[in-house]
């Protein structure tokens, strides 16, 4: 285990220590301080304004700390330096305690998060009462109206339930003999009324029948007329007759040619 552990450097033949100077700081290279690496997570989603890459909240990075000399209320403001994971293009962002949040600086632009809307932002406390105030009335108005839809809805099926149980103990009570009585009965009296309407049409049409029309039963017989034998002939009978009546006396009747 001895090789692992780095124990001696390696110092090329050339090296020279002398050579080797400390740096002398300025006056006002006191309140310089030195970039600290620190290990991070991007406090928001972001778009590399170099490359178009887009880099996650969340996403870990080594970044370098500076502290900006700048303050709010007496907390100092930092400023954080990192490098786009494609181009390697470096990118700033500082911290916002006005705000209690972070701000893109340089190198990147930070995606659109629709809380931060500056519309929202600007709202004063009043207008966001009366915005509250008219989503209240207007859920309420909504519950109002649902209730109603679903009173009306229950009503409905109140009124199909009942009339369901009224058929059911209507048919209950039923007898089937008794229902067959009543279609053979509204038959019957289907058919008289059906006979009684035929009858009284036949009545009606021969009414209008000139009353001086003769039958030739046979030549020597004396003629009588219709009103005389309707009541006892019928009438396909009598126009038979008159057929036979006029072959006999040789009347030959010529209908037109239908052409």
């Amino acid at each position: 285990m001895a090789e692992r552990k780095i124990i001696n450097k390696y110092f090329p033949p050339n090296f020279d220590p002398s050579k080797i100077t400390r740096k002398k700081r300025s006056a006002g290279d006191k309140d310089v301080q030195k970039l600290q690496t620190v290990r991070l997570m991007t406090p928001f989603s972001m778009k590399c304004t170099s490359c178009g890459e887009y880099i996650y909240k969340g996403k870990k990075f080594n970044a370098r700390k500076e502290n900006t000399g700048e303050k709010y209320l007496g907390i100092s403001i930092l400023r954080f330096h990192i490098r786009c994971t494609r181009c390697a293009a470096e990118i700033t962002f500082k911290t916002d305690p006005k705000n209690s949040d972070y701000m893109s600086e340089r190198g990147a632009v930070r995606n659109f998060e629709p809380w931060r809307d500056p519309e929202n932002k600007e709202e004063t406390e009043e207008e966001r009462l009366d915005r509250l105030e008219k989503e209240e009335d207007d859920n309420a108005m909504a519950e109002l109206e649902a209730k109603v839809v679903d009173a009306k809805r229950q009503m409905e099926m109140d009124d199909t339930v009942d009339e369901l149980r009224t058929r059911n103990a209507i048919n209950e009570h039923v007898n089937p003999e008794s229902v067959l009585d009543k279609i053979r009965r509204d038959q019957e009296e289907e058919s008289i009324r059906q006979e009684q309407e035929d009858a009284e049409l036949i009545r009606k049409a021969f009414a209008n029948r000139p009353k001086k029309l003769v039958e030739f039963a046979e030549p020597n017989q004396s003629s009588k007329s219709v009103d005389a034998l309707s009541a006892k002939a019928n009438p396909l009978d009598l126009l038979r007759k008159r057929k036979d009546a006029r072959s006999t006396l040789g009347i030959v009747v010529k209908r037109p040619k239908v052409a």
